[in-house]
């Protein structure tokens, strides 16, 4: 808040400036444009057909998002103001303009001092240019002329774009075109000449890009289709190369066979397994006599049996390899009934022989031998036909994975093919369509716009104002003077005794503040402080002797020693003022009769306590000036002795002392005071070796604090 107030505080010590600059800016502006012309404005209207569902073709799949549309309008209206279109509005322009006997703007003098003849040839290439759709090559100085005399006559694309408006009619399907200008033909003129000739741009970019579009997928269609009728002629030559009609009945029919002979074979080996055991349990039921007569006489009779069990082996080997053909059953029937004919006859031999007990178990013992013969028959010829199966079947996989891969590349053609003929048809049925764009609503001339002048001139003053206020805080923010005594408390970290506001009369007559009642505002805040100051120092300081100094030189040390002086004097106390500054003695000119400090502390000489001054209300030691210090004019013993004596003879002995800034003068003044008053000048700013003399002054332990001088009557 406060910061605040102090830029208000700023902004009206310098009300002035802002006042005076905004009314000479209203002033020039109003000046500049009172004779600006009359301002005409023509909008022309482009349907699009991108939102409109009576333009919409029957190839589209859905409506457009609202994102989508919104870039198709941004894109359109980006080609309006492309330089390629507007270029052709400036051919028109000028050749309008060259022709006619009532041009849009008067002619500029490129153009009004060409001949005849020149004016025909500078239409004909400017016919040229726009029948081409080229821009001009500034690079070339044939055409550079040309341009130089489209820009003398402000029909540029620059100076087009900056009086053009183009944009979307809220969210409707239809983009304006607008043109301001001094006249209301030209305005209509750029507004339906802009309008048509994009127009024109857009529907033959479209035509081309279409054509191109069909013949490119023509061209691709036919090499797609190439494609897949090289990869059927592929596949069917290697099904017909290796005799391959359908793999999958193929090898499901195999499969099928396989296994059916695997069941025969279990079925076979279970049998064989069977028969063995129950030979074996007969065998054992004869003696050794009885399996010798048998043997023998077995050999004999059953050769036949023998030839007809091969017979048998023989068809079931042709019945497994024929797939089980029924056929071959028949004869296998045939043929087991024949050898069991042979086996009864053979077993009716035994009736006579010792062995005719036990005739049935020879009989069985015959019948099983021969089916086990059949079934060791049945296990070979099926091994036989398995192998075979599965070597057939494990021809089947590589067909199968070749097979495949023709098909997989044969499917990747056909669906390539079909998404480029379903291109290739849609960019046939668009080439069909009508481009949707066109010039709905053409631009007719308008009335005068309502004048902008009054408002240029408010603008200009209002920008005028808030460009001062914005210098003013910049300077404000960048300023780090001091200005207030919070200020100097807060950089210093040190207290402040009280502030004295600058009189601006010139000579500052203490008399007459004090005593005269018809002072200036300015004189009782600077007596008012004085006294405030006198209080706090009275309070602060345990003894007689103050020294004052400051940072820098000219900060008003003199004048606050003899206002301090004279405001004690008020209080009749008795008062010495010594000028301990060398260097800069400016209170040594108001002595009169006193002795100089040099002889004071020296020879001891008798300084009258009355005082003897130019103004009369205090007693002074003045110095010779020079460069010396008080250590060099007398011992510290001496100088102590001479400043206790003075302490008996006067109430407060006040001494004015040398800046800090360059010279050490001051603080030897400081080792025989008892307090230290720093004086700072309002509006300076406090820099590192300032704030070094600050930490001094704070670490002696006899600092009391500053006086604020000379600030601004208005931050009081």
């Amino acid at each position: 808040m406060e910061e605040i107030i102090k830029f208000l505080s700023l902004l009206k010590k310098y009300r002035i400036i802002l006042i005076i600059i905004p009314v000479i800016t209203l002033i020039i502006t109003y000046f500049l444009v009172r004779n600006l012309p009359d301002s005409y404005m023509s909008q022309a209207q482009i349907s699009t057909g991108i939102v409109d569902d009576t333009k919409q073709n029957l190839l589209a799949q859905s409506s457009p998002q609202a994102q989508q549309v919104a870039q198709e309008f941004s894109n359109l209206m980006s080609m309006i103001r492309m330089k390629r279109i507007l270029d052709q509005i400036s051919y028109q322009l000028v050749i309008h303009d060259l022709t006619s006997s009532k041009p849009f703007r008067k002619l500029s003098s490129q153009i009004t001092t060409l001949s005849t003849e020149q004016k025909k040839h500078d239409v004909a290439a400017y016919l040229t240019m726009y029948n081409k759709q080229l821009s001009l090559n500034l690079y070339n100085s044939k055409e550079k002329i040309l341009y130089d005399q489209i820009r003398s006559m402000q029909y540029d694309s620059d100076n087009i774009t900056n009086k053009l408006m183009v944009y979307r009619s809220g969210d409707s399907d239809f983009i304006v075109v607008q043109f301001e200008s001094e006249n209301p033909e030209l305005s209509a003129f750029v507004s339906n000449t802009l309008a048509a000739e994009f127009v024109k741009y857009y529907s033959t970019q479209v035509r081309a890009n279409q054509v191109k579009t069909t013949n490119f997928l023509s061209n691709l269609l036919n090499k797609k289709s190439d494609t897949l009728s090289k990869r059927m002629e592929e596949l069917r030559n290697y099904k017909i190369r290796n005799r391959v009609l359908n793999l999958d009945e193929q090898s499901k029919q195999l499969y099928t066979r396989i296994m059916d002979y695997e069941e025969k074979k279990q079925e076979a080996t279970q049998n064989t397994s069977s028969y063995a055991g129950a030979l074996n349990e007969i065998d054992n039921k004869f003696s050794p006599v009885d399996r010798k007569y048998i043997e023998a006489t077995l050999s004999k009779v059953n050769q036949k049996i023998v030839n007809t069990k091969d017979e048998l082996s023989a068809l079931y080997d042709l019945y497994y390899k024929n797939d089980l053909d029924e056929r071959y059953k028949q004869s296998i029937d045939s043929l087991q009934q024949k050898l069991g004919e042979q086996i009864n006859k053979s077993a009716d031999q035994y009736i006579v022989s010792p062995l005719s007990t036990k005739q049935a178990l020879v009989e069985e013992k015959l019948g099983l031998e021969v089916k086990l013969d059949i079934s060791r028959y049945s296990i070979n010829s099926l091994e036989r036909e398995l192998k075979k199966l599965n070597g057939q079947f494990d021809q089947l996989v590589p067909r199968e994975a070749e097979v495949q891969s023709f098909e997989m590349k044969l499917d990747i053609a056909t669906k390539e093919y079909l998404d480029v003929l379903n291109k290739y048809n849609q960019s046939s049925l668009e080439s069909d369509f009508e481009v949707k764009l066109n010039v709905v609503q053409a631009a007719m001339p308008g009335v005068a716009q309502p004048s902008k002048k009054m408002l240029l001139v408010i603008l200009s003053g209002i920008i005028s104002l808030v460009f001062c206020v914005l210098v003013i805080f910049v300077l404000y923010y960048l300023n780090n003077n001091i200005i207030t005594a919070k200020d100097l408390a807060n950089t210093s970290q040190s207290p402040v005794l009280g502030s004295l506001n600058y009189i601006s009369t010139g000579k500052v007559d203490l008399y007459r503040i004090w005593k005269d009642d018809n002072t200036s505002k300015a004189e009782r805040e600077f007596k008012n402080a004085l006294r405030s100051i006198r209080y706090e120092i009275e309070n602060d300081v345990k003894g007689k002797v103050i020294a004052v100094t400051s940072l820098g030189a000219k900060e008003g040390k003199s004048l606050f020693s003899i206002s301090l002086a004279f405001a004690w004097k008020m209080t009749n106390h008795k008062v010495l003022v010594i000028d301990g500054n060398f260097n800069s003695p400016h209170l040594t000119p108001l002595s009169k009769t006193s002795p100089y400090l040099e002889d004071f502390l020296r020879d001891g000489s008798v300084m009258n306590t009355d005082a003897q001054t130019s103004i009369g209300f205090a007693s002074f030691l003045p110095n010779k000036g020079g460069d010396t210090s008080i250590m060099e004019l007398a011992g510290q013993d001496i100088i102590k002795d001479r400043l206790d004596w003075a302490r008996t003879k006067f109430d407060i002995i006040i001494i004015e002392t040398a800046p800090l800034d360059g010279i050490n003068q001051s603080k030897e003044w400081f080792t025989f005071c008892d307090g230290i008053i720093g004086v700072f000048k309002s509006g300076l700013a406090i820099n590192s070796q300032k704030k070094i003399n600050i930490d001094y002054l704070r670490a002696t332990g006899l600092f009391k604090g500053w006086i604020l001088n000379m600030t601004p009557s208005d931050l009081e």
